[in-house]
């Protein structure tokens, strides 16, 4: 249930599994409320089944939180995807995304590293084949955006000192 993609799995398995443990409360209450002539045990059958039915919806609502949220792939699809990108055209990945889209669609975005001298014509080629890589690696990713941009420097030059207090032009 913590891995399904698919959201109606967990709700069908729950919601089935509560109307069974449900029906196991509500037979005992009543039975109870035969068995004794005391009205107490059906207002209990009838309690533990309204608990019963709020525990489902907490763990459902943690369950499928990600999934309407966006989850992204696993960290060995992430891996898979990286090393695939890597290739003729393309040197790194700077950063990447994915999030799932649904239960068999996988939406892949990255920003990668091309060679300072590569022509459109070369980067169009580049990424061409890095989504055919990427798909060859993982088959739901079904949308890939790929940006193409080169290394920078992580450490950027400080911001030159502004005048401080009032100027006047005239």
């Amino acid at each position: 249930m913590r891995t399904a993609k698919a959201p109606e799995l967990p709700v069908v398995l729950l919601e089935d599994a509560g109307a069974l443990v449900g029906l196991v409360f509500a037979l005992g209450g009543v039975g109870m409320t035969v068995a004794t002539g005391d009205g107490r045990w059906d207002a209990a059958g009838t309690a533990c089944i309204g608990l019963l039915l709020v525990t489902i919806a907490a763990i459902l609502s943690i369950e499928t939180r990600s999934m309407l949220l966006g989850e992204s792939a696993n960290p060995a699809v992430v891996a898979a995807i990286a090393a695939a990108l890597v290739g003729p055209g393309v040197e790194s990945v700077i950063h990447l995304r994915t999030m799932h889209l649904g239960p068999d669609e996988l939406l892949v975005a990255a920003k990668i590293e091309i060679a300072a001298g590569a022509t459109a014509a070369g980067i169009a080629a580049a990424i061409d084949d890095a989504e055919r890589r990427v798909r060859a690696a993982e088959p739901l990713a079904t949308l890939i955006y790929l940006e193409p941009d080169l290394r920078r420097s992580l450490v950027t030059p400080p911001i030159a000192a502004q005048p401080t207090g009032e100027q006047h032009h005239d």
